[in-house]
């Protein structure tokens, strides 16, 4: 049977996660809702791994809001939620953004000189 420090634990544990879960992940909230110091939050999340799990499961819940808010722009007719989605969920369908820079540009060719040119060019 878990002593009362344990149960204790246990249950400032379970408010935590709970708040976890209504503030989408944001620790500063969870802990201020929870009663509990951004420390105590931390030493918890650093030594339970199921309650870690726990925690890190809530930044889904974030995820899947932030979506749903996306997809709703985007039904808007949204052309900047459009844009957003395509440059990151289309991407191999060609919606990419390429930057393409010259290095060479005002440089002389090099390339027709052998290892040993480059090498004296380089010594010089």
């Amino acid at each position: 049977m878990p002593n009362k420090k344990e149960q204790t634990k246990k249950t400032i544990k379970e408010s935590l996660i709970q708040a976890m879960q209504k503030s989408m992940g944001v620790v500063t909230e969870a802990c201020k809702v929870a009663g509990v110091g951004r420390t105590t939050f931390y030493k918890y999340y650093n030594t339970d791994p199921v309650f870690q799990k726990a925690c890190d499961e809530c930044e889904h819940i974030a995820l899947d809001f932030a979506e749903s808010q996306l997809y709703k722009q985007i039904k808007d007719g949204s052309t900047t939620a459009t844009i957003f989605y395509l440059k990151t969920k289309g991407k191999q369908r060609g919606y990419v953004e390429r930057q393409q820079i010259d290095i060479n540009k005002g440089q002389p060719d090099l390339s027709h000189l052998s290892s040993d040119d480059l090498i004296a060019l380089l010594n010089e």
